[in-house]
């Protein structure tokens, strides 16, 4: 057969390391020489000797997930081989964090990460239980994580002289070292007479950057 279906940029070359790449856009391609962590259902093909088992999350993150919806429903995956990984064709993109570094993750933007990074659900500070996506996941240690985001995401610098404003529902993550509280931009009136749709925003406040994706979230229709 003939076609340009079958070209190199869309062909799948065996791995040459272990680790996460790129496939294309919207899908991971990992070469899995060990443990990889990834979200439940993600699996969109994988050749090797591969097991995957659902991670338990311990009773601590069940209560947390129970709480706040924002748990990381995850697998494991062991053995040797090669896995791909996408989520409703989602764009995808890899950060690489070094020894030291801490990233704030929506968990709807996670798909999948190396087994040498540890991750904890905690409250975003300042919020309270006011809006969506205000309980994040803390990810630390050095190894590579992979992220989706419906449409293409925006980096919004932030600086100590101009705080930026998102809203919790578009947020994808935001850098250890800014501070967070919430904002409210609109008046109690207003909000009487029906408001704009945009009462309340996160606010970002200090050195660092923060990521949004072009719209508001959607419920997450993978079951778990």
């Amino acid at each position: 057969m003939k076609s340009d279906l079958f070209s190199s940029e869309h062909l799948a070359q065996p791995a040459t390391a272990p680790g996460m790449t790129l496939q294309n856009p919207k899908s991971i391609k990992y070469a899995v020489n060990g443990e990889m962590h990834a979200r439940q259902g993600s699996m969109i093909a994988f050749r090797g000797n591969l097991q995957f088992e659902r991670k338990g999350q311990g009773i601590g993150g069940l209560l947390k997930r129970a709480v706040t919806g924002e748990g990381l429903a995850l697998m494991a995956v062991r053995g040797q081989g090669e896995a791909w990984f996408a989520h409703e064709a989602a764009n995808c993109f890899i950060v690489e964090m070094d020894q030291g570094d801490q990233f704030t993750i929506n968990g709807r933007n996670v798909l999948c990460f190396d087994a040498t990074l540890s991750y904890e659900i905690k409250t975003v500070k300042g919020a309270g239980m006011v809006g969506g996506g205000l309980f994040n996941s803390v990810f630390s240690g050095h190894g590579k994580i992979g992220l989706i985001c419906e449409g293409t995401p925006i980096v919004i610098p932030v600086t100590a002289a101009q705080p930026v404003y998102v809203d919790t529902d578009a947020v994808v993550g935001w850098s250890q070292q800014l501070t967070t509280t919430l904002h409210r931009s609109q008046s109690v009136g207003s909000m009487v007479r029906g408001g704009s749709g945009e009462a309340v925003q996160l606010m970002l406040q200090g050195e660092g950057f923060v990521i949004v994706r072009p719209s508001e979230a959607r419920p997450d229709r993978t079951s778990n």
